[in-house]
């Protein structure tokens, strides 16, 4: 976690090996033992924002039985993540900081794509089970609102980054519901 935040507020390149080991308390050596290099302990830290940190809003919406509360609690997970992260950062790691090394970095456009369809695919999936449940329509686009949904996160984290606070945020939360599942 501590790497990824180094990461998440200098970027790759910005991050040093001194910044980083500095932050994970540990000695270049050991980080060389422990992770092999710079770009390998980069790749992890996209893995564990993938796997962990990233997932709050969906293990949200995934739990919450009422589909519209569980639209409208991804919604207000991703706000406050968005501008009270525990780690001080704001925004989303992935497209905050690793997008701007894809390209860059071998090994990062495969996992940044891998997170967006995972996201996607888990959305849908609980759209889908709404649908079963006859509670959303057949005809409901169950992939395409998930896209939507996972737009309108990337959109409240960059708002996040750019500095606008929670209150802004959810003034229009009860609209943006009602798009999702419209």
């Amino acid at each position: 976690m501590a790497a990824m935040n180094v990461f998440w507020a200098k970027g790759y390149d910005g991050a040093s090996l001194k910044d980083l080991t500095k932050a994970m308390g540990i000695s270049g050596p050991s980080m060389y033992a422990a992770f092999g290099d710079k770009r390998e302990l980069f790749l992890k830290t996209i893995d564990l924002y993938g796997d962990v940190d990233g997932c709050a809003p969906i293990v949200v919406f995934e739990g919450e039985p009422d589909i519209r509360l569980a639209v409208r609690g991804f919604l207000e997970e991703v706000i406050v993540y968005a501008t009270a992260h525990e780690s001080g950062a704001k925004g989303c790691f992935l497209a905050s900081s690793v997008s701007a090394s894809i390209g860059e970095v071998d090994g990062v456009k495969e996992r940044v794509e891998k997170a967006i369809d995972d996201t996607d695919r888990r959305l849908a999936a609980r759209f889908d089970l709404e649908k079963e449940k006859k509670v959303l329509p057949q005809t409901f686009p169950s992939l395409e609102r998930a896209r939507l949904l996972y737009d309108i996160r990337q959109g409240y984290m960059f708002r996040g980054r750019a500095g606008w606070t929670a209150e802004a945020m959810r003034q229009d939360l009860d609209d943006r519901v009602r798009m999702i599942l419209a």
